[in-house]
């Protein structure tokens, strides 16, 4: 049912520094920009795409909304450290193994430039 996910943002070239950083932490490849100024990520088939808003307003992030990104504890850790040195913000607890609910999880979270909320999950 996925086909891709897409967020805003108020400075497109601050957001393809975090996320060319993140993405390419856990083996992605670098964002490229379309004809319209947008940019796309292409990973195992998924799409995420980086956009200033087409109704011209500022970009805002979603509130209660968070985008998670499956990977492996080590990439999650990787992926953690390339968006901190990259322009995001550390939120919640530090990565690592939260279990809740029978089920064991390795998650990492961060806000993106804009306020977007971000995951890495691992079930463990």
């Amino acid at each position: 049912m996925y086909s891709h996910m897409m967020v805003g943002s108020n400075d497109i070239d601050r957001s393809k520094t975090f996320y060319d950083a993140t993405f390419k932490a856990i083996g992605g490849k670098e964002g490229i920009k379309d004809d319209k100024g947008r940019l796309i990520y292409m990973h195992n088939g998924g799409l995420f795409l980086v956009t200033t808003p087409i109704d011209g307003k500022p970009a805002t992030a979603g509130n209660g909304c968070t985008i998670g990104f499956a990977m492996t504890p080590e990439q999650a850790d990787a992926w953690h450290a390339a968006g901190v040195a990259n322009g995001g913000t550390a939120i919640e607890d530090p990565p690592g193994v939260r279990e809740g609910g029978g089920m064991s999880l390795y998650l990492a979270y961060l806000r993106d430039p804009d306020g977007n909320k971000l995951c890495a999950l691992h079930r463990m």
